[in-house]
């Protein structure tokens, strides 16, 4: 059985949304979603983005596509004449040409349309989880990182509670991620434990998080740490439970620190 601190791979809430887990699979990861939220949240966005793909494929790319028809029609006539009125020899060399060149253009479609779904089947999957809002965290690649468990460094620092991340490192954080492209205004390059609870700046412990696009965004999440910040420096929580708390999972954190389910419009 899954446990909520062990969270569904993307390539299985993929393989979900298809229906293609196995069946004991299958079960467990019913299961796992009925008591895990950002795993739900996160297939939700899945479906949207796939959904949205579609309309695209649908609206645009459907009609640039080649109909088999045409080839299909063309052998079925070459068969049909040969097969109706025999020639002689002369004559045979000719229509055998066309006859092959037809199969050709009918082998030619069947092979493009199989690529085309099989390009479907494995790529679309990928680039749509590249073009959704990130509201989670990919653990094998920000897992979080520590530069000092120093209670009283962080609450005596007159500083800003967050660093900006340098324009280079933003780039490197959007490549590991898979949106090169992505629109910067759109994201913010969020440490996941933040400077102010002790996190390094290091691409270990950074990710880009959605402004709006996501119910779990990145003002949301600025909210957790102020409150995190504060339990700290007042003495309230433990700076190292606070740095595993934020990091193992913030959006359980934001629940538990905030005794709610659902973003509060202001944290108090």
């Amino acid at each position: 059985m899954l446990s909520q601190e062990s969270h569904l791979s993307d390539q299985e809430l993929v393989l979900a949304v298809d229906g293609e887990l196995p069946p004991a699979r299958a079960e467990q990861a019913a299961a796992h979603l009925l008591e895990c939220w950002p795993c739900r949240a996160r297939k939700q966005e899945m479906e949207h983005a796939i959904a949205d793909f579609v309309h695209l494929h649908r609206d645009h790319l459907d009609p640039l596509l080649p109909s088999p028809a045409g080839p299909r029609a063309l052998l079925k006539a070459q068969l049909a004449e040969l097969a109706s009125a025999p020639q002689p020899w002369t004559l045979r060399w000719p229509r055998a040409l066309a006859w092959k060149q037809a199969a050709a253009a009918l082998l030619f479609g069947v092979i493009l349309a199989a690529g085309y779904q099989y390009w479907l089947q494995v790529s679309v999957p990928r680039a749509a989880l590249r073009s959704v809002p990130v509201s989670f965290p990919e653990p094998s690649l920000t897992p979080g990182a520590v530069a000092t468990v120093n209670r009283d460094q962080i609450c005596a620092s007159p500083g800003p509670k967050n660093r900006t991340v340098p324009v280079s490192l933003q780039r490197r954080v959007f490549e590991e991620y898979g949106i090169p492209r992505a629109e910067p205004h759109a994201y913010e390059v969020d440490y996941l434990i933040t400077p102010a609870l002790g996190g390094a700046e290091d691409i270990r412990n950074l990710w880009p998080q959605s402004y709006t696009s996501a119910v779990w965004n990145a003002r949301v999440k600025d909210a957790l740490e102020d409150r995190l910040h504060a339990m700290v420096c007042d003495g309230g929580l433990d700076l190292v439970a606070a740095q595993h708390d934020i990091s193992s999972d913030w959006i359980a954190a934001y629940k538990k620190y905030f005794n709610t389910d659902e973003p509060l419009e202001r944290a108090p």
